[in-house]
């Protein structure tokens, strides 16, 4: 699915209503209707519950009007506040009031309300819902729609914004002076950069897409190159598991990994990639703390590579290293190896060996952020999976944060740049193609920021590697799998203990969650 600016989403409405003979209002009934729908399925029955709908003049609050007349046949307890007079709503907005007024005539609906007036049935509300500015603002929020935004946000309760939290810009997801922070977002025909990108992490809260009747030749001939990650891509792209399967049917991935006192990246790593369906993992780890990390798995193997005097991987292991990631079908190189100068040194001195597709993690892009130019010496597909602060040196900038102003394009660029493909990890992971492309993963959540869930993450795409997915597949299965499972993890255990073994737990149940 296409994620698309405001002025896309704008010009596909007027194709569809020229082109494809779909009036105004009917996009606008069915986005009502959408809304009214992922309500539900949000919230439960909505029958008696409270819900006040607060409308600016625009398209937005004409969606909004329509989800307040199909609030009140569904029997809600529901109460309309109209910032403007109603001379002043647009002609669809000021139709849909008329229809609202047919239905339940004038005791619901307050116009231009005072302060007091619009702070009272806020108070008295279980559910918000915010149709006051929509897409199309690019100026900051001022006067009534600022107040109104900030006593919503300050009543605590939930809050669903119809198509965009008001005060979000819709392409850069930059706060303009004020804006809603809602708990649900339901977003009509296409996603919005702005909801994945800046503030909009933080504000959109879960965004949902409903479709409106955009016809799909027109939303296909959008020249976008972001998209988001869906599960019914993602299910295309699991291998099949014939009956007649062994488990060298399904690869052989190898680990490269493990250091003294960080051999659980190691271990995490290789669990993850056998969740993932791999048939063999191998791990490979400096001879001295190869004994910790087998005893450590069960149904992965280890190697031990010849090693430095501190145990760790050092020039003495390169030749060791090569032999074996020729006998692998997938690989990943990085996880809690450390950042000994001689071990960087040997990182450095294997990449451009490598011939099998390989993932890049962890102190192995500190390896190669030290040099110029690591990449084009690769003579093998490469996935790097850097967190911001990792970006950030790979790119010479200063810090994270720098890297979290602008990820997308980011992660295009570096992409683009280098040859390789970038997965950008943080709140709503992008990934970046060397053909320009981005993808967008919408599953994740806060409890996923703990120590190892990256080495999770590094593991499944390594095994899908292994079993033999295309490198951006693989990062695409792997990325929005990993978040899928942080996500069931969640539901079961919360967030805040989230560790990272309970996300390898739920990989299995991710792959069948996709699934009819």
């Amino acid at each position: 699915m296409k994620i698309v600016t405001a002025a896309q989403m704008r010009a596909l409405d007027r194709q569809t209503i020229q082109e494809a003979r779909i009036p105004s209002l009917t996009l606008m009934e069915r986005a009502g209707a959408g809304t009214v729908s992922e309500m539900q399925r949000f919230f439960g029955l909505l029958k008696g519950r409270r819900i006040t709908i607060l409308c600016g003049k625009g398209h937005n609050g004409g969606d909004g009007l329509v989800v307040a007349r199909l609030l009140v046949k569904q029997r809600a307890i529901v109460r309309v506040l109209l910032l403007h007079p109603v001379t002043e709503l647009a002609p669809d907005t000021r139709t849909m009031y008329r229809r609202l007024l047919r239905l339940a005539g004038r005791r619901l609906i307050d116009a231009s309300p005072s302060a007091e007036h619009l702070s009272a049935h806020v108070d008295a509300a279980e559910i918000l819902v915010d149709a006051l500015l929509g897409t199309g603002l690019s100026s900051p929020v001022t006067g009534r729609y600022q107040s109104a935004i900030e006593v919503m946000n300050e009543s605590g309760h939930p809050i669903v914004a119809v198509d965009l939290p008001s005060g979000l810009h819709a392409d850069s997801g930059a706060c303009l002076g004020a804006a809603v922070r809602a708990t649900l977002t339901v977003t009509f025909g296409l996603p919005k950069y702005g909801l994945y990108l800046g503030d909009g992490i933080d504000l959109a809260g879960v965004v949902r897409v409903v479709d409106i009747g955009i016809p799909a030749e027109y939303a296909a001939a959008v020249d976008s190159p972001a998209f988001l990650l869906s599960g019914t891509r993602i299910a295309e792209l699991i291998p099949a598991r014939p009956p007649s399967a062994h488990k060298g049917t399904f690869g052989h991935a190898g680990i490269i990994a493990g250091a003294v006192g960080k051999s659980g990246a190691a271990a995490l790593a290789a669990k993850a990639a056998l969740r993932v369906g791999t048939g063999l993992v191998t791990v490979a780890t400096p001879a001295g703390v190869n004994a910790t990390i087998e005893s450590k798995l069960l149904e992965a193997m280890t190697q031990p590579i010849p090693d430095t005097a501190d145990h760790q991987f050092g020039r003495c292991s390169i030749e060791a290293l090569v032999a074996f990631a020729q006998r692998k079908t997938g690989l990943a190189i990085g996880p809690g190896i450390g950042t000994d100068p001689e071990t960087m040194e040997a990182v450095r001195r294997l990449l451009p060996q490598l011939l099998v597709p390989c993932v890049v993690d962890a102190d192995a892009l500190s390896a190669a952020a030290e040099l110029p130019s690591p990449w084009a010496q690769c003579n093998t597909p490469m996935i790097l999976t850097p967190h911001p602060g990792e970006m950030a040196r790979l790119t010479g900038m200063e810090h994270g944060q720098a890297v979290n102003r602008d990820r997308a394009e980011i992660a295009r660029g570096f992409a683009q740049r280098h040859r390789v493909i970038v997965v950008l990890k943080g709140a709503r992971t992008v990934l970046g193609h060397p053909d320009g492309r981005i993808a967008v993963c919408p599953t994740g959540n806060p409890g996923l920021a703990t120590g190892g869930t990256g080495d999770v993450l590094t593991g499944m795409i390594a095994g899908l590697l292994a079993q033999r997915l295309p490198p951006w597949d693989a990062a695409c299965a792997g990325t929005y799998l990993h978040g899928l499972a942080g996500d069931l993890a969640a539901a079961v255990k919360g967030q805040a203990g989230l560790i990272a073994g309970d996300v390898i737990e739920q990989i299995p149940h991710a792959i069948t969650h996709l699934t009819p």
